[in-house]
């Protein structure tokens, strides 16, 4: 019996956590798309009450969310002379977190159930070791890792805690 429970916990905390990080994503992009969208009214309304304000336009975003969620960033722009009617290619930022997330959650949990939590601390470490490059080069990546990584690692933590105090006991 004790091995099922272990079965679903690391079920759970490995699968069930995808939607849950997800989730959060989805929450802190609304509450950074709120604060964008309040900033630029602010500025708005100080350049409408200073008529000598110099007027300047960004140009082209260099991140985009793609359809399936996942965070994109510009690819060096081809010349000009090259193909102008094309857009330019993307590069995915933060390639595999899905899995690396779900075997991230499998391992805390398995820590967790196992009684050794200090491997949690290799399993950060790994992450973080591999994805250093990108994190110092892309802060949105950054941000990324951050609010993923703990949503992660909360949710498998508290499923094995879940599991370990009400059915392993």
């Amino acid at each position: 019996m004790t091995a099922l429970w272990i079965a679903a916990a690391l079920l759970v905390a490995g699968f069930a956590g995808w939607p849950v990080t997800a989730l959060v994503f989805r929450l802190a992009r609304t509450i950074d798309d709120k604060a964008d969208a309040a900033k630029a009214a602010e500025e708005a309304r100080r350049a409408a009450e200073d008529p000598s304000a110099d007027v300047t336009v960004d140009g082209p975003h260099v991140e985009s969310q793609n359809v399936d969620g996942e965070l994109t960033a510009a690819a060096d722009a081809p010349s000009s002379a090259d193909s102008p009617s094309l857009p330019a290619p993307t590069q995915r930022i933060l390639r595999g977190g899905a899995i690396i997330g779900v075997l991230e959650r499998l391992g805390v949990c398995l820590a967790i159930l196992t009684g050794q939590p200090v491997a949690i601390a290799y399993i950060v470490a790994i992450k973080g070791l591999g994805r250093f490059a990108e994190l110092k080069e892309t802060p949105v990546a950054a941000e990324r890792f951050i609010i993923g990584t703990l949503t992660s690692m909360l949710w498998a933590a508290g499923t094995a805690a879940v599991v370990k105090v009400l059915f392993l006991s």
